[in-house]
């Protein structure tokens, strides 16, 4: 019984925070999905087809998710590094309260736009059943890595390399 009890907390443990880190080549060319959803710290309405010829990392994140949080500084650094050679992240928070949000963007300095995900967003990307999940798009659109967990700066600075002209 001891035993079942500890795997169910695991398994929750990785449902709900991402615990485990792996990467999943996409194996066909996945388009991102296209959406139309407000920007948490300014309400402005943000469409994916103002993110056409950069690369992406979509990151799917709660603000009450260890992994996500500490993954932040290194999300506001590949921004600040790589944001210049066409590249952007975009933060999409599973969280339903998005006052909570507006002020985790502010207290942090997050410096790119960071929206609420609904459910239809979460479904279009595969699922996502865990946070953190992210998704590294290349400039023509295509989802070509797709990160369950927190993720090493270096592993997702290596994977960005490759992909940015």
């Amino acid at each position: 019984m001891a035993k079942r009890v500890v795997s169910l907390l695991f398994f929750s443990l990785w449902i709900c925070c991402g615990v485990i880190f792996t990467v999943t080549p996409m194996q066909s060319a996945t388009k991102m999905p296209a959406f139309k959803l407000e920007e948490v710290a300014t309400g402005k309405k943000i469409d994916s087809t103002m993110f056409a010829g950069k690369s992406l990392l979509v990151t799917f994140f709660a603000s009450w998710c260890p992994p996500c949080i500490q993954e932040i500084p290194t999300l506001i650094k590949l921004q600040k590094e790589y944001g210049a050679k066409q590249f952007s992240v975009i933060g999409l928070s599973v969280d339903s309260e998005k006052q909570v949000v507006r002020d985790l963007v502010s207290e942090r300095s997050i410096n790119y736009p960071v929206m609420m995900a609904d459910n239809a967003i979460t479904v279009s990307f595969g699922g996502v059943y865990g946070v953190p999940t992210s998704f590294l798009v290349n400039n023509k659109g295509t989802v070509v890595k797709r990160y369950t967990g927190y993720v090493p700066q270096a592993v997702l600075m290596r994977d960005l390399e490759q992909i940015i002209d």
